[in-house]
Order: structure tokens, then sequence, then C-alpha cells
């Protein structure tokens, strides 16, 4: 398996803003400000130190998604999650979400070139606990007749609810 250590890079912790939260089964854990939008102005190797913390502590994988708010199929996948409260609770429940801006305001790339390239946006990659990558996902595979499939995202989430 291929190490992408975005880890490298990251020295600093820092604490995030709080919002939204999610229930795991030891109980209710806040949404960090990094897990709720694209953001041009956060440092994605800070934001990654928190998230690889949290996975740790929570016993979860890393979701990183790519995009940004020139994104429409961004848009539609927020819309999607908010639409369907027990898909976006699944996936909170197995991953620690780590949203990563691509815009020409900043496109983020020092931190995404250890990653491979993504066929659009938005895109995905799984991440172990430890920073270790263990897949890219093109958001395109949750489509189904045009529209993102909850019973997509499901056999997604399921695939990494075992222990690989």
């Amino acid at each position: 398996m291929i190490k992408y250590l975005f880890l490298c890079a990251m020295t600093l912790f820092c604490s995030a803003g709080w919002a939204e939260h999610v229930t795991l089964p030891t109980g209710p854990y806040p949404l960090p400000e990094y897990s709720l939008k694209y953001d041009p102005a956060r440092d994605p190797f800070i934001d990654g130190v928190e998230a690889i913390q949290l996975a740790q502590d929570s016993h979860r994988k890393i979701l990183i998604e790519v995009g940004g708010d020139w994104c429409k199929w961004c848009h539609i996948l927020d819309d999607f999650l908010k639409q369907n409260p027990g898909t976006a609770q699944q996936l909170h429940a197995q991953f620690v979400l780590l949203k990563i801006n691509v815009s020409d305001e900043n496109n983020n790339q020092a931190f995404l070139d250890s990653f491979p390239k993504p066929l659009g946006y938005p895109h995905m990659y799984v991440s172990a606990a430890d920073g270790n990558l263990l897949k890219s996902k093109d958001t395109a595979e949750f489509l189904v007749n045009g529209e993102y499939s909850t019973e997509a995202f499901a056999a997604f989430i399921n695939k990494w609810t075992t222990h690989e």
C-alpha cells in the first residue's frame, strides 16, 4: 500500500469551530468546521492534523472531499446529504469528513500534490486514521440515473465499516 503522508508537513494542531453533531456508538460528537464547508482560507495541513487526531480518538477513517463553492456537483452532494440525514449520519459515523477547497482563490496544490489526480469534483479520498491513503473515489460512482443514490452511498460506507 502506498503511504501518502499528508501528515509530514503537518506539525501544528489547531482547534476548530464546532457546529452540527453526529452520534457515534460512544455518544454525540460535534462536527468540526472543516467538515461543514469548503473554505479557501483554511489550511488543509492544520485541518488534516486535527482530522487525524479526531479519527484516531473516535475510531473512524478520514474522508477527504475535494471541491469548492464554484462546483455545481459539490452543492448537489451537500444538498443530497441534507435531504438524506440517515445517509449523512452513516457517513459521519464512519468517517471524519475533511473538506478541501480547490478554487482560483486557493487550489491547495501543495496539499493535493501527494494524492492521485481527481477525475472531477467533488472527489473523495479515503484515508486510514493514521493518514495512509486507502482509496481514491470518483463521486460520479454514487450517481444512479443522474442523481446521488442513498443505496450507492450506503454500499460505499458499509465497505469501510470492516477493518481491512
